[in-house]
């Protein structure tokens, strides 16, 4: 029988196992080449299945996030608070799309190049919850509000909103800002009290700049462990902002929006007087991080599924103890003290060891791992983790249904 390039490669790639990815469905049949040739011009890959991908892959498991969008939504509907949900978990314009079709008011987006291509995609209603300070991204504030004026982004610092007063009025525009007030973090954040009312007073002033309310995130309390005591957090930091929105509101300023929150609080912040939208993010993909703060129900935060997982190869196996796959570094955001967890396998300890190599470190392993197998981890921290791909397979079972591009990566 003459073996043919395409078929050898089908067969090689064919050795892969696992419990979790791998199955006797028949496969598509492209080869490496018409794979990559494929990917690089946009073309479908109908048919083709998840042991066909090169590795390491971004994947996301299109029924998981679609429950994570429902579930979201219809909490927000039962708690009588909108959702604006934050793109900067997945940079991307299907997700966003697919968010807003369940009842988003719009996305928050974290950099003005997020936006940009939100808006572009045609997603309307953003919010900017980053300062934009300097000439390249306020000229580019103001060439997005022009294209779509419902745009907002946040300001903190009297100087700051002058500045873009100044801008607005020679681009003949009028931008919508919301305060950024600091719960607890000292990251951005005008302090609450008088301060923040000041602040608000100033703007108020200012002829080209529309004040419409406050933005105030407590990314502290989010990753609080336990849910009780992540309560307690957030209930406690937020009140300060909470009375500074009730301030303006007072005073007669045309604030209409206080807007936080996050996956860590979305079962928690509807219940604060005041709150009118949460921000939340990484619902919609999950990750070790938030799988550890807990949940209402157990040590496990459990409220949302891990959509979004990382495929990679066992590429060496010569010791009892130990393999080693090819994703390091490279593959893995590294912004915390832990790195993956397989899915569908227990007794296994992942360690970084290079920038394409991951160890597995065997502890009562729940099955053998062998030379070939294909194996999801589920991200250490999904947003960053998603910078470091340019794309999403999306898969049904073992199924690859699209590919969709991560846009928003990158700060250009």
């Amino acid at each position: 029988m003459k073996v043919t390039r395409r078929s050898w490669i089908g067969m090689t790639l064919s050795l892969a196992t696992t419990p979790t990815l791998l199955s006797a469905k028949p496969r598509s049949g492209y080869s490496l080449v018409e794979i990559e040739k494929r990917l690089h011009s946009g073309k479908g890959i109908e048919g083709m299945m998840k042991d066909e991908l090169p590795t390491p892959a971004l994947l996301v498991d299109l029924d998981l996030l679609e429950s994570n969008i429902q579930k979201m939504s219809q909490h927000s509907k039962a708690s009588s608070i909108q959702l604006r949900p934050h793109a900067k978990t997945h940079k991307c314009p299907e997700i966003a799309r697919r968010q807003v079709q369940a009842g988003g008011l719009g996305v928050c987006t974290s950099t003005i190049h997020e936006a940009e291509v939100m808006a572009a995609a045609g997603i309307r209603d953003l919010l900017i919850t980053s300062e934009l300070v300097g000439k390249n991204k306020t000229e580019r504030l103001l060439r997005l509000t022009s294209k779509q004026p419902g745009t907002m982004s946040v300001v903190d610092h009297a100087t700051h909103a002058e500045q873009l007063n100044e801008a607005a009025a020679a681009a003949k525009l009028t931008l919508n800002v919301l305060i950024d007030i600091d719960p607890i973090g000292r990251r951005t954040g005008i302090l609450p009290g008088d301060d923040a009312l000041g602040l608000a007073e100033k703007i108020m002033k200012l002829p080209h700049l529309k004040l419409r309310g406050v933005h105030a995130y407590s990314g502290a309390s989010s990753h609080v462990p336990g849910f009780e005591a992540r309560q307690e957090h957030s209930h406690r930091v937020m009140q300060a902002p909470l009375e500074s929105f009730f301030r303006m509101q007072k005073a007669g300023m045309p604030v209409e929006i206080m807007s936080g929150g996050s996956t860590g609080t979305y079962n928690i912040d509807p219940a604060l007087k005041g709150m009118t939208e949460l921000q939340t993010g990484s619902y919609v993909f999950m990750d070790v991080d938030y799988r550890r703060v807990g949940g209402k129900s157990g040590a496990v935060y459990e409220d949302f599924a891990p959509s979004l997982s990382v495929l990679a190869t066992v590429i060496s196996k010569n010791h009892p103890d130990r393999a080693t796959v090819d994703a390091g570094f490279k593959a893995f955001a590294t912004d915390r003290k832990f790195g993956p967890e397989i899915k569908g396998v227990t007794g296994v300890d992942y360690q970084f060891n290079g920038d394409e190599h991951g160890a597995l470190i065997f502890s009562n392993v729940s099955r053998e791992i062998r030379l070939g197998d294909r194996l999801e981890f589920i991200v250490p921290h999904c947003d960053p983790n998603v910078n470091l791909y340019d794309r999403f397979f999306c898969v049904r079972g073992d199924k690859v249904m699209a590919v969709w591009p991560v846009a928003g990566r990158g700060y250009s």
